[in-house]
């Protein structure tokens, strides 16, 4: 079994909930909020809860990703990945993080090469940058041309990283990530491993300056979501037990994540202690995005209360703290359906778009069919508007 099908194949299974590695004694149910604390924050919902209106194409960044994806000026860039989160740099620039890219070349008929490890001359890297200056793309990757490398080196063939939220701290780029590693011979042999927050220089953006270990001690992946807001930065994690699927919550006081974590507790107040951290809500994906719309909170999702499920929902909060309510309707992927599947929608509040602009992956069970056509598996992109 190769690298390529060992890492994106349980990735797809894994992040749908059809399946979850095993669990440790630390995944004992911990409590949920009381319904008495929601209720109490239930009542004035209302006055600061966005009302979704429509879901369009973002034809720019569609268009963007487009043509770039198909360029063959390099053959050592972008021709597809999934993830798909963005940070607004110093200067005006965007970062996009990606998880398993592909680089390489695009064939005339819309096809790309197999990847190396299956004797093609695609390149396959667990994570990856993009940035985008004055709606043009580069790719950002370590290694050479010739060998490209992760941003995020594994520490050997049976451990790699998958690239959560980023933030921020004066004027670092720190990025969220989450070790797996292969604990076996099998082709679900795999298991989440551990928490790092990595950070880079915004001008040398190829490697690491340096690597942190985050909180890691309780099963939850602390890398789905990352919002600035009142002096604290909050950290959206997933107790992913395949399905369901939990929201935690942590918070960091100033703009790093290297500074003290506290919790959020089943009482709806704050504990440092990260095995008081409790089940928010279920139905979240792995990836999702909490982004301040008017007066309110709004909540981006899969909806993962659904197996393999092509709709995008939105809850709403006056919190960032949640609790989040009022599950709406935001969008049905068109492109569902046989082999192909969609996951992981989240906001870019930073990106400029017709109202807040959500990215969605695309996906096959059929490891040829990324071979085949070469749009499978790239971000969509959608402006959702308000009122």
């Amino acid at each position: 079994m190769t690298r390529f099908r060992s890492a994106l194949a349980p990735l797809a299974i894994a992040l749908i909930g059809l399946t979850a590695a095993p669990q440790p004694s630390w995944a004992a149910p911990p409590k949920p909020v009381p319904s008495a604390a929601q209720e109490q924050q239930v009542t004035t919902a209302s006055t600061c809860a966005p009302t979704v209106q429509a879901a369009t194409t973002n034809a720019r960044l569609t268009s963007l990703f487009t043509t770039y994806g198909n360029d063959n000026s390099r053959l050592d860039d972008w021709t597809g990945a999934d993830g798909t989160y963005s940070l607004k740099l110093p200067g005006g620039k965007e970062l996009w993080v990606f998880s398993d890219t592909f680089l390489g070349k695009v064939n005339p008929d819309g096809s790309r090469p197999p990847v190396v490890e299956e004797g093609g001359s695609t390149v396959f890297l667990n994570n990856s940058f993009a940035i985008e200056r004055d709606g043009r793309l580069s790719t950002i990757h370590d290694g050479t041309a010739a060998k490209p490398a992760a941003v995020m080196p594994p520490r050997d063939e049976n451990h790699w990283f998958w690239a959560g939220d980023a933030t921020l701290a004066g004027g670092v780029v720190e990025v969220t990530y989450q070790e797996y590693e292969r604990f076996g011979t099998g082709a679900w042999d795999w298991r989440w491993h551990r928490n790092v927050v990595a950070r880079f220089a915004p001008g040398r953006l190829e490697k690491p300056l340096s690597v942190h270990d985050l909180p890691s001690g309780h099963g939850v992946s602390w890398a789905s979501a990352v919002l600035k807001d009142g002096g604290y930065t909050y950290v959206y994690g997933v107790e992913d037990l395949g399905s369901p699927k939990y929201m935690h919550l942590a918070r960091v006081k100033g703009e790093s994540l290297l500074g003290s974590w506290e919790y959020r507790k089943a009482d709806g107040t704050w504990s440092p202690n990260e095995a008081d951290s409790a089940r928010v809500m279920s139905g979240v994906a792995n990836e999702y995005s909490i982004s301040k719309v008017g007066s309110g909170y709004v909540l981006i999702t899969h909806d993962t209360t659904e197996a393999l499920s092509p709709n995008i929902v939105a809850y709403s909060s006056c919190s960032p703290s949640g609790p989040f309510t009022g599950k709406q309707h935001v969008y049905t992927t068109p492109e569902t359906g046989g082999n192909i599947f969609t996951y992981n929608a989240h906001a870019h509040p930073d990106v400029k778009g017709n109202g807040l602009v959500v990215s969605y992956n695309v996906n096959s069970f059929v490891n040829t069919d990324h071979y085949r056509d070469v749009s499978i598996y790239r971000p969509r992109f959608l402006d959702v508007t308000f009122q």
